[in-house]
Parts: structure tokens; sequence; C-alpha cells
């Protein structure tokens, strides 16, 4: 047996995590009880350049089983492979799990690379560089991740081209020392009894589980333990190692959490001896790597014989359209892609389970506007207002018309503008608030369950593209000064001082994106015009048609959707680009501004027509006689027949629908497998690897890492979150005008749901699992959301709908206390020989008869009296009411909406008891082992 070698000294290839990392690095790895290293087998960095296809790991390699051991036997037992061998997720030897893999092309050459040594204060690491180069950066990179513990395998690169892969994994030791640098909870052997609740309250619950039983997931894919008995969870420890529940030191660290591990190696590990050569997304931004990812858990279809691996139980519980009844698997998406995504999905789900209590609030709504539609005293005088004759609605091409004529607008219109618009508006508020209460209170919970409550998020090294901008402004302050070298960051930068980018570049690049943010509005509201002229336009043209208003306001809303689809697409691209120029720091900085800009500019040009239609259109139009034009020829618009609360309705039908059908499903489901088909016929030659392979059907199949990496990569959680805001904001925002909005927003999140997890579990690569305590920006985002509901809805009610006039007139000017007459009383009265000169109709006997006075909506004095056309008392009257209303509705629901706040606690009691009775276990746990610590060295100081 070799003598074991002395442990190296710390080579400084690797960037610590805080002061501790640095410390173990190159140092022996394990606690007490661990066994010994063993002994290293490894080349020297000469060597190893000149043969580089060879890699040794810091453990022996087993290539040959032991005597008598057949290979088979050296598979790890897996769950259910799928029609792939056991050992698709193993190195050759049948024993290291495969914990990331690493892929890089092999372009087409003639002769193979020879890599020639390089100065390394060269300072072209961010120009375009040739092959030898990145190979150069590859070869110290994976020399530097063997020296930081890791175990390398890789395929061989004398093929003529294609893609190239390196496999990781993290031995034992790496995986406790990460561990409890990460500060990671692991299920300890303490465990305790959960007392069963007593009282009203737990027979309720009792009850209701029993109730959502049929709703559950199947209980393997729930992965929960079993009651009444719970492990206590730990930050992990080396020296304590003994207390925790280790029953299999290679499955004791779920894969999400060991591809965790070796991504922050690898976005810690130097690649270059400068102080910016860091990291895995640096080397893949410069295209030494083109991708890093952790494998799928086999196939997501597989033998119905064998038990199911996590991702087959994924897609069989979770991304299966005959499961969308059923509650989702959130242990099992959490184990599987981690804490930020299944926070995500929670978020959904909760907000999906809580809409079915306001989807079925707006269907009562609904359906009592439909049974009153018929009882309806002003759609009555509208239907029955044969002999009253209304002004055209555009100038000569327009006839009079019989206010008749929109009686199905008006019946129509009852649906949603009745009264109970306003306790529905009164209760959608709320009921946001209690959504938002109820969240803080499932994100508690889930940090208990999935062992958060201690997790603090680290800080974070710079992203690449900010460490490359400020090498670029070293090197041009050097050749300016003349002094000075640009090869190190924090060098000259005092005590450890980090060097930043100069306020003058950051102050530019936000003053650019503040500019063109302010370009992108005026585009948005440029096309809201675009549609009103165009509405106007073709209305002018039809006139003379029948029915034209209704092909005229259904085309535009068309045009309108169209519109926004395609703006959405470019602002997307525009925030991408405005967010790039800024250089946030860290990938943190990168993500909250991007998210701000994308939402800014999406909910602009999402609400800028529905704002439009709600409070603008029809409130500057004039009066006849006195209109205002857009353009030559063209008046503003006025509402139709049914009244602006009418087309509000529609408008935001369409609107909503139509995003969620085209952009947020159709978009979903097609893009990702269009992305893959090109990626599979643009991979180096990898599809045409694979399509011989096929051929071949007794040869070998397509390995799992080939097969992940024509997947469509990760692109974070931002598109999905922003999707469900912008629905959030219909759901909220105008549902007084809409009370069917909750249901539809329910039905396309149960479907939401499903074409997710396919498209997480079937056709994205396996993301990296991150933590994540809460859902981020996010939720300040929600609840600015529901603050502007609160305003937006007071003024729908007050401005957009009739209530507040049919209000006033029967409490102040009906005669009998009852609507009876309100529509006369709302319509003024215009004498036709006052219309401006080439403004009033042609044939002005369209009607059978001369036409000498019509009406048209306003509170304005009759031409008879001493101030035509001037704002009757009434009109003042509606406008005190209206302010009144907003003022009252904004306080009243505000007050509400604290007050559900304060009652519901941020953490359930019986949370907050449970985690301070573990907190006290643990405690007396802890304080046991260190006296028997001490008793034990007491003993040994004493003399035999």
């Amino acid at each position: 047996m070799s003598e074991k070698k002395p442990s190296p000294k710390p080579t400084g290839n690797h960037v610590s995590v805080e002061m501790e990392m640095s410390d173990m690095v190159g140092k022996p790895l394990g606690g007490p009880g661990t066994k010994p290293a063993t002994p290293v087998r490894k080349k020297s960095s000469e060597s190893m350049m000149s043969d580089p296809d060879v890699y040794y790991s810091v453990e022996d390699l087993r290539s040959e089983p032991p005597p008598g051991e057949p290979v088979s036997n050296r598979i790890r037992p897996m769950l259910g492979q799928g029609k792939h061998e056991a050992g698709a997720l193993f190195f050759k030897d049948g024993y290291r799990r495969i914990d990331y893999v690493l892929a890089y092309p092999v372009p087409r050459r003639k002769h193979p690379v020879k890599v020639e040594p390089k100065a390394e204060d060269d300072t072209s690491g961010f120009h375009p560089e040739g092959e030898d180069q990145k190979a150069r950066r590859r070869r110290e990179f994976e020399k530097n991740l063997i020296e930081a513990g890791l175990d390398l395998e890789r395929d061989d690169e004398t093929k003529d081209h294609g893609m190239c892969f390196v496999r990781l994994h993290a031995p034992w030791k790496v995986l406790s020392q990460y561990a409890e640098i990460l500060k990671i909870k692991m299920p300890t052997k303490k465990i305790y009894e959960l007392k069963e609740q007593t009282g009203i309250k737990a027979k309720a619950y009792t009850l209701w589980r029993k109730i959502v039983r049929p709703l559950q997931p199947s209980p393997i894919a729930k992965q929960i333990e079993k009651e009444p008995f719970k492990h206590i969870s730990y930050t992990f420890s080396r020296d304590k190692e003994h207390m925790f529940l280790i029953e299999n030191r290679d499955t004791f660290f779920l894969p999400s959490t060991r591809s965790l591990i070796v991504h922050e190696i690898l976005k810690r590990t130097r690649y270059s001896q400068k102080d910016y050569a860091i990291g895995i997304t640096n080397l893949i931004a410069q295209g030494v790597y083109t991708a890093a990812y952790p494998l799928h858990e086999g196939e997501f279809e597989g033998d119905t014989n064998i038990p199911a691996n996590p991702r087959q139980m994924l897609f069989d519980e979770w991304a299966s359209y005959s499961k969308f009844v059923k509650f989702q698997p959130l242990n099992l998406i959490r184990n599987y892609f981690g804490e930020k995504i299944g926070m995500y999905f929670a978020w959904l789900g909760l907000y999906t389970k809580l809409l079915i209590p306001s989807s079925l609030v707006g269907l009562i709504v609904f359906l009592y506007g439909v049974f009153t539609m018929e009882d309806n005293v002003p759609s009555d005088e509208v239907c029955d207002a044969y002999n009253t004759t209304m002004c055209p609605l555009c100038d000569r091409e327009c006839r009079y018309w019989r206010l008749s004529d929109s009686c199905k607008s008006a019946r129509f219109s009852h649906l949603f503008d009745n009264e109970v618009t306003v306790f529905f508006s009164i209760f959608m508020s709320l009921w946001a608030t209690w959504f938002l209460e109820n969240w803080k209170r499932k994100q508690m919970e889930l940090n208990y369950a999935w062992d958060l409550s201690g997790f603090e998020e680290e800080e974070e090294q710079p992203r690449p593209e900010y460490e490359a901008r400020l090498v670029k402004h070293r090197i041009e302050q050097a050749d300016k000064t003349g002094q000075g070298s640009p090869t190190g960051i924090a060098e000259d930068s005092g005590m450890g001082e980090e060097v930043k980018l100069p306020k003058k570049q950051t102050l530019f690049a936000v003053g650019v994106s503040s500019v063109t943010i302010l370009t992108m509005f005026t585009v948005t509201l440029a096309a809201v015009f675009a549609v009103i002229m165009y509405r106007l336009s073709v209305a002018s043209a039809l006139a003379i048609y029948p029915n034209s208003g209704q092909i005229v306001s259904g085309t535009a809303v068309t045009l309108n959707l169209i519109v926004i689809l395609i703006l959405d697409e470019i602002y997307g691209s525009v925030a991408g680009f405005l967010t790039n120029l800024e250089c946030p720091r860290t990938e943190s900085e990168y993500e909250d501004k991007l998210i701000f800009k994308l939402f800014l500019l999406k909910f602009v040009n999402s609400y800028a027509s529905i704002f439009y239609v709600a409070f603008f259109k029809g409130r500057f139009m004039g009066r006849p006689g006195q209109y205002i034009y857009a353009a030559p020829g063209l008046r503003m618009e006025e509402c139709g027949p049914g009244g602006c609360l009418y087309e509000l309705c529609i408008q935001l039908s369409i609107i909503m629908a139509g995003k969620q059908l085209i952009q947020n499903n159709v978009m979903e489901i097609g893009m990702p497998k269009l992305k893959k088909f090109l990626r599979e016929c643009t991979c180096f030659g990898l599809c045409k690897e694979r399509a011989e392979r096929a051929e071949d059907k007794a040869g070998p199949r397509d390995t799992r890492w080939e097969e992940d990496l024509v997947l469509e990569p990760f692109s974070g959680l931002s598109p999905e979150y922003l999707e469900m805001i912008i629905q959030f904001g219909f759901v909220t925002i105008f549902v007084a005008s809409f009370p069917l909005a909750p249901l539809l927003a329910l039905v396309n999140n149960v479907l939401e749901i499903r074409l997710d997890a396919r498209k997480f579990v079937q056709e994205l690569r396996r993301p990296m699992a991150e933590r994540a305590r809460d859902i981020g920006i996010w939720y300040n985002i929600l609840k600015g959301i529901t603050k502007i509901s609160v305003i937006v809805n007071a003024f729908v009610i007050a401005i957009t709908s009739n209530f507040i006039p049919r209000t006033v007139y029967q409490y102040m000017y009906s005669p009998d206390g009852s609507l009876h007459g309100f529509i006369d009383w709302s319509l003024s009265t215009f004498n036709v020989s006052d219309f401006e000169p080439g403004s009033e109709p042609k044939d002005n006997k369209s009607l059978g008869e001369f036409v000498q006075l019509c009406k048209y909506r306003d509170f304005r004095n009759e031409p008879w009296e001493e101030d035509p056309y001037k704002y009757n008392l009434a009109y003042w009257h509606i406008f005190a009411a209206r302010l009144g209303f907003v003022i009252c509705f904004q306080n009243f629901v505000i007050f509400l909406r604290d007050f559900i706040g304060y009652i519901i606690p941020d953490v359930p009691k019986e949370l907050d008891d449970q985690i301070k009775k573990e907190n006290k276990i643990m405690m007396d746990a802890l304080i046991h082992e260190e006296n028997v610590r001490q008793g034990m060295e007491e003993m040994e100081k004493e003399p035999l």
C-alpha cells in the first residue's frame, strides 16, 4: 500500500464563498469518522497539457471491478431507467454519479490542436480567440476543478468534429464540505412525535382533508414523512456527522443538492491567474464551453413494469392533463428542480386555488345580470324609445337614429353594469389582499417544510459582462495614463476595496434606458392612436351600412390585440438590451432591473388601450355643433349606444382571452419544440452522430447528456411570473367592467400549470437547483397592483359606469324614488340648426320626417334656455357624487384591507409553536452532546 502524501497547500485557483472556503481548498476534506483519502493519482500540469485526453481524479479510478464481482453489480441501483441502461447517470466505473455536464464543440480540423504556452498577463481574454486559446483555458479550468476535489470523466477529442462532454462528480468529502459552508439543512436522527390537535378547528381540518383526499397526488409523489413522527433538520456539520440520518452517503444528498454544490464550485473556479478569470459563466460567455447543465433523471416515459424515476413521476403526476383537478406534488417538484422553481409553482397553485371563490362570486354577479335583464327599468326605457331621435355619430355620412336601435346593447351592458357591481369591486379588492396574506402564510410553511428557515442570500460574484467591461475600462485608463497594469481588477484598490465601474458610465446607461423607455411608452400611445384613427376612418366609410359599428369594433379590437402581441416581443428584446447596457454587477441586480423594465413596458402595452376606453373615450369629444376633431373630418369618437362600460368589457375580454390563448399557451407549446428542432440540426454535428446511431439499431444509443443538450436551455422564471402578473392585473384592476375575468383566469391557469409542467419536464434542460425563501420582487409588484386596483375600480364605477348618475337621479330627482324617467333625464336636446356648416347629415329625412331636434348623452341646458348647451345643475351634482364616491370607496376598501392584513398572522400559530419546539429539542441534543464530549476529554486527562 502506498504511503499517504502530505496535504497540498492552497493553490489559489478557487475563489471562496467566505474565508472558511478559502482555507479548506486544497486541504484534506472530511470530518470525524471519515475514511482516509485514497492516494491521489494525478499528473503534473505539463504532462496534462501534452496528454490532454487523460484525466485523473483526486480519488483512485476503479477501472476494473473487484475479483469475482461482475460489472453489472457496479451500477448503483436506480428507480426506473426507461429506455436507458442503469448506468446512464454514472461514470463508466458504475460507481460515481454524474452531477454536472460540460459541453463544448470540436471544430472540423485536419490536424490535432496543438496548445502552445501563453503568458498569463495577456489581456486578450475578452476578444475573439482561436481554438488553441479555448483549449488552454479548458485544460486549466478542469485541472483546477480536480484540485478543488471534483472527479472528471471526458470524451476523447480525436474525432473529426462534433460535441465533447466533460462529466463531473462530487465525492462525499466535497459534498459535506460545501453543505457545511452553504449552511444546507439536512435531516438528523432526532425525531419527535407530532401530537394530534383537538377541538373544533382540528375536527374541521380533518374533515377537509378527507374531502380533498381524492385530489391529492399519489403517496409516492407527495414525498412526505409518515405522521405522526418527524425528523428534525439541522444545518449540516462534518463535526456532528454522526447526528445526521445518513443511511447511505451516495443518496444522503438529493441530486438537486449535489448539482447545486457542483455549480457553486464551477462558478468560483479560476481558469487563469487573472483576477477576472473566474467561473463557468465567463467560459460560456467566451465560447470555451457551449453549455453546463445537470442531467435529467432518465426518460420521462418509461416501462410501467418497473418503478418510475423522479422525472417520470413528475410527468405522470404533474404534467399529465388527466390530473388537472389534482393538487401539485410540490415536494417532488422542489426535490427535482430546487426551491426557487418549487416556490413559483406553489405560488401559482395557491393563486389558482383562490381564484375559485372569486370566479364563483363573479359568475353569480353575471347571472344576476342575466336574470334581471328583462326587469331593468333603464333598459326597458331604451327599448321603448321609438320616438326618441338621436344625433348622428359622425359628420355628413352618419344618419339620425332611434334610441330604441340600441336596445340589445343596453340589455347587454346591464350584465356588467348593475347594482352588485360595486359589491363585486369591493370583494375583489379584499380578495387580492386575502390572497397576498395567504401567500405569506404559505411561504412560511414552505420555508419550514423545505428547511429554508436559516437560509440567507450570500454575496454574489460579479457577472462576466460586468467584469469584462471593468477590465476594458482598466485597459483604457492604463493606455491613457501609461501607468499601471490592466491585468488585475483589484490591483491598487486600497485595503480590499472593490473596484467598480465609474459613475459616469453608469449614469449615462441609466439615462439612455430612461429615455428609451419613455420613447417606448410613446410608441405604445402612438399604436393606440393609430387604432383609434383606424376605427374613426372605417366607421366613417361604413356609416351607410347597417350594423357597421359591430364590424368596426371587432376588427379594431383584434388589430389592437395583434399590435399588443407584436410589441410585447419587441419590448422583451428592448428590456434585455437596456439592462445589458446598464451592465448590473450581480445576477440578482440584473434580474431585478430586467423584471422592472419588462413589467413597465408590458404593463403599459397591455393596458394602454383599456385605460383609453375606460377614462378617455367619449370624455373629450365636445358636443353637437362644437365637436373636437382628431383629424380633418374625423371627430373624436364617442362611446357606442351601449355606453363606455359595454365597450370596455368587450375590449378587456378579447385582449385577455387572446393574450392567454396565443401568447401564454400556443407560444409555450410551439416555441420550445421549434427551438429544439433547430438545435438538433445545428448542434455541431451532434445531429448527424445521433442520426447515424439511430440507423444502427444494434449500436449504442444516445446518451443522457446528448439528449439533454438538444433541449431548450432554462432562461429563468421571469417570463412565467410576468404573464401571471399581467393576468392578475386583468383580474383585479378592471374587474368592475368584466366580472367573468376571474373565471377566465381560472380556466387558463388550470391549463397553464400542466403546460408549464410539460415544458419543464419534457422540453427544457434540467435547471440548476436554486434556493429561495420567497418570490422576490414579484411580491412587491403584486402589492402595487393591488393598490392600483382599488383606485382604478373606484374611478371605473364613478366615471365609466352609470352607477352614480342612476343613484343621483333615484335619490335626488326621481319623483317616486325609482328609475322611471332616468333615460330621458340623462339626455340633452340639440337644435339641428346649430350644426357647424359642413358637419350636418346629408339626409335630414332618413327617419321619414324632417328632424329639427335630436338627443345626445350629456347633462347640458336645453337650446331654448338662457345659457344653451352649458352644463346644468345635474352635471355638477353628479360630479360631486363621483368625487365623493371615489374618496369613500378608496378609504373604506383600504380600511378593510388593512384590517384583513392585521387579523391574519404571517406565521400560523401552530407552525410557530412547532418551530419553537424543534429548536428546543435540537438545542437540548447539542448541549447533551457537548457535555458528553467534555466528559470524555476530562476522562482522558485523568491519570490511570
